[in-house]
């Protein structure tokens, strides 16, 4: 994927995050976010993945640990939060799905502030 089509992307996703946040508002549970995301991005004709299993290998191969990213959405890996503000954990969350899966894009996505938060995370293999 290059890199105008990865922002073309994101920049759709961001468009219908921003949408459901400003219709919920904050105070639900982030499995409430979730299924909003799903539902919109479905309907908006993109490809949904919901609970994307990720395995984190030694060089050799060797499975070190297993983790689930929230959504795939076209190639593009998506992290959801339900907090009071986004911390310096979360992206090295995602960083850290993107190194595992070998994956370029990805987005942090914080419902539980008053003010929007959608921080894109870019890896460069």
């Amino acid at each position: 994927m290059t890199e105008q089509e990865a922002n073309a992307i994101c920049d759709k996703i961001r468009q219908i995050a921003y949408g459901l946040h400003v219709y919920l508002g904050v105070g639900y549970l982030e499995k409430v976010y979730e299924n909003g995301m799903i539902h919109r991005l479905t309907k908006a004709g993109m490809d949904v993945k919901s609970h994307v299993p990720i395995q984190v290998t030694d060089e050799d191969g060797y499975v070190l640990g297993e983790y689930v990213a929230d959504l795939m959405v076209d190639g593009i890996v998506i992290e959801l939060k339900a907090v009071s503000t986004l911390l310096p954990a979360h992206s090295a969350q995602l960083l850290n799905y993107l190194k595992a899966m070998k994956l370029e894009h990805g987005l942090l996505i914080n419902f539980g502030s008053e003010i929007f938060q959608c921080k894109k995370v870019a890896l460069r293999l």
